[in-house]
């Protein structure tokens, strides 16, 4: 793969290399083991815990030790629809799972799980200001992106589609502005469904998709997971080459002079 050559185009995230542009969720699997195989699968660096849902005194924490011993840890803060619940969650998965990296999830809508933003932006404020390397997922919305990156956060994580969707791509247009305007990198959260999303996304410009249901729900997780790593890869390549201009009328792509009867 293209992120195992020297000079491959790694991902700078909070003066984190990182090889891999593909951020794997660890929920929702049949089990432990076939999530495991998943997650070796894909090539990812950084996995997402939902540090909510994990009982601090059980296996789910212990499976988060054995992660973190290959992976990057991402616990987020999912299930949260306060910025005082998101910031204490955040505490509590520092202080369990030894990291400053968190993805911040303030939820404003329980049948959408789209952002409350104000609670967001506030949140967001407060875990900068503790010394949190803050990851938010947020709307498809750049002038929210933008307020985020000025806060201090070291990336933004714009949703696809509603959580657990598989719509793909709602509004490709919107992630493309983000893009253009924002300044830290973009990573594409929520919503993918199968590798050409993934692909697409990357092609609009992401830096890097995080999803975790199109994978973990599959029938089978593992080669879905392969395969989102070759897509991620294949959008990036196709970003960085360049696409041709879209036209409405056919080009012909060999010459004309030298035809028979010319």
């Amino acid at each position: 793969m293209v992120a195992d050559r020297p000079d491959a185009d790694r991902l700078q995230i909070a003066g984190v290399s990182l090889g891999s542009r593909l951020f794997l969720g660890t929920a929702g699997y049949p089990n432990q083991r076939l999530m495991l195989d998943a997650v070796a699968a894909s090539g990812a660096e950084v996995v997402t815990v939902a540090i909510r849902r994990i009982n601090l005194k059980g296996g789910a924490l212990e499976t988060a030790a054995q992660l973190a011993t290959k992976y990057r840890l991402l616990p987020n803060t999912a299930g949260c629809y306060t910025a005082r619940d998101a910031v204490l969650t955040a505490k509590l998965a520092r202080e369990a799972l030894e990291t400053n990296w968190i993805k911040l999830e303030v939820i404003g809508d329980g049948d959408t799980l789209y952002p409350d933003v104000p609670e967001l932006l506030a949140a967001a404020a407060e875990l900068v200001r503790d010394g949190f390397t803050v990851l938010p997922y947020c709307s498809d919305d750049p002038v929210t992106c933008r307020k985020l990156a000025d806060l201090g956060c070291v990336a933004v994580m714009p949703l696809a589609a509603p959580i657990g969707s598989g719509q793909g791509i709602a509004n490709p247009l919107a992630l493309e502005i983000i893009r253009g305007q924002c300044s830290i990198p973009m990573i594409v959260d929520a919503g993918i469904g199968t590798a050409s999303d993934a692909a697409l996304a990357m092609e609009l410009g992401a830096d890097g998709v995080l999803l975790n249901t199109a994978v973990a729900k599959a029938d089978h997780p593992v080669r879905m997971a392969r395969a989102m790593a070759l897509a991620i890869e294949a959008g990036r390549l196709a970003h960085r080459a360049g696409r041709i201009p879209r036209r409405t009328l056919a080009e012909p792509s060999s010459p004309l002079l030298g035809l028979i009867g010319s």
